[in-house]
């Protein structure tokens, strides 16, 4: 059976120095072991066509599918703080690009294909564990509804690769609106290409934000677009405990997407000093400080593109400024919006910041479970046992809970309403790492699949309450606590 990818190509179409054109390594002997089959028929490509030999083969990298110009991209990027001025897929091939049956464009792209020109000492292949972590928490966060790469399928090839112990092999297919980093620009403007840095923010704004392309300062309407997206994904992180765990500029999306899952995290305990990467030594990427970082990576962004935001240094710096300046106010709202939706407010009254910090404190200080603590706060409007439960000063929490009830009076719908909206905003099932952890050993360790297509289904509803699915939703014992996250390159 022949494999059909309506593949409609354009990033080939700029010039060679933005990527190394190569195919992806063979493997030995490919196995499937999850498609997203709803997601191949979002893409146009039959998903039973993807489960054939050929399909797999495809999707292994041992067969290039007509249509497809396989490549490496060429990107740069600070490294938690420290410039490497060239990075680029060192372990992964875009195939090509793909224009949906939504209308929207979107990549193609193997991880773990093989060698590539940028693979410095890298073996350029990926091991199963990584590969099934980034296809569960990818899944998990578009069903939170935030906006993330896609994951199409998942294969073992047969081979192993060494990573302090040997493991198995595999490649994942990600789907994503484009693979453009900041630090795509960083690598031009490195190397003073300012032709490069233009080509680049022009195919960005055509292919991504159109409508900067009617500004006075097209340049500048995409920066402030790029800060706005930025702004809106990293408060919808915060929402839901997600911390990246390596936010880099060469993993920070000019379109908004998360992207890159290797050290990441869910939080249990609420605490914003939270991080769980095993190399982030000093809590640059803890959960608290990503909304700075965010800025950081913009900041690094504006810099590239100084020389076409204004007439003169100064115009330009002004203008660059003025931009960066916009994504605090812009997360801020987005944030603060996230949160009165948490505690069941949909309209806005001064005070509303400080009550949900003030119980964002009672958790910190009782050290409870961040998850848990917000999807039990709707049941408190008919029975508050379970929220109580979690607390050990019970006296601090019922001076919350009365402030807050008194908020929730103000309120113009029914309580029903609230408690619709705060069950819609806080999930029931995450991500739990410790679930994650287990998923992931039993797979790789005894090729026992059971556990991550439980999860993968359980993360599918995360809005659902079951209670045959309890296991899911409870918080780790202290036994189960995963203390570390690791890169797994």
């Amino acid at each position: 059976m022949s494999v059909r990818i309506p593949f409609d190509n354009s990033y080939a179409r700029l010039p060679d120095r933005f990527y190394a054109r190569l195919d992806p390594t063979p493997v030995e002997a490919p196995r499937l072991v999850k498609l997203n089959a709803g997601l191949a028929a979002e893409l146009g490509i039959d998903p039973d066509e993807l489960a054939s030999p050929d399909g797999v083969a495809v999707l292994a990298g041992s067969q290039v599918p007509p249509g497809a110009e396989p490549m490496a991209l060429a990107y740069a990027g600070h490294q938690f703080g420290y410039f490497v001025p060239q990075l680029g897929d060192g372990r992964a091939c875009l195939l090509g690009e793909v224009v949906g049956r939504d209308g929207i464009r979107r990549d193609i792209q193997l991880k773990g294909s093989g060698q590539t020109p940028f693979s410095r000492a890298g073996d350029g292949r990926a091991a199963l564990g990584p590969v099934l972590r980034e296809y569960l928490i990818s899944e998990a966060m578009a069903a939170l509804g935030i906006r993330t790469t896609r994951t199409l399928a998942a294969v073992t090839t047969g081979e192993s690769v060494w990573r302090e112990t040997r493991l198995p092999g595999a490649v994942l297919t990600r789907v994503a609106a484009s693979h453009i980093r900041v630090g795509t620009f960083q690598y031009f403007a490195a190397r003073g290409d300012a032709e490069a840095v233009r080509m680049l923010a022009d195919y960005a704004i055509a292919r991504h934000y159109p409508d900067a392309a009617r500004a006075d300062n097209r340049y500048l309407a995409f920066l402030d677009a790029v800060v706005a997206a930025q702004a809106d994904l990293v408060a919808r992180w915060l929402a839901v405990g997600f911390i990246h765990g390596v936010m880099n500029t060469d993993n920070c999306s000019i379109t908004g997407e998360t992207i890159d899952y290797g050290p990441c995290a869910f939080m249990d305990a609420y605490d914003p000093a939270t991080v769980f990467s095993s190399i982030d030594h000093a809590g640059r990427y803890a959960y608290g400080n990503q909304p700075r970082i965010a800025q950081w990576n913009l900041a690094r962004l504006a810099e590239t593109l100084l020389p076409l935001l204004g007439d003169g240094e100064a115009a330009a710096l002004e203008a660059a400024k003025d931009s960066l300046t916009a994504f605090a106010p812009r997360f801020q709202d987005a944030y603060l919006a996230g949160l009165r939706r948490k505690i069941g407010l949909a309209t806005a009254r001064e005070g509303d910041e400080a009550l949900v910090q003030d119980f964002l404190t009672r958790l910190a200080e009782d050290g409870v479970d961040f998850t848990l603590a917000f999807r039990a706060l709707a049941d408190a409007m008919q029975d508050d046992a379970a929220l109580v439960a979690l607390f050990a000063d019970r006296a601090a929490l019922d001076a919350w809970l009365a402030r807050w009830r008194s908020r929730l009076a103000a309120e113009p719908g029914a309580p029903e309403t609230a408690r619709a909206l705060m069950q819609a905003a806080n999930p029931a099932f995450i991500p739990r790492n410790h679930l994650v952890e287990a998923a992931l050993a039993a797979a790789v360790e005894h090729q026992d699949y059971g556990p991550f297509e439980t999860l993968l289904s359980v993360l599918s509803r995360p809005w659902h309450d079951d209670p045959a699915l309890a296991a899911y939703a409870r918080a780790p014992r202290e036994e189960e606590r995963v203390q570390q996250t690791f890169c797994g390159t």
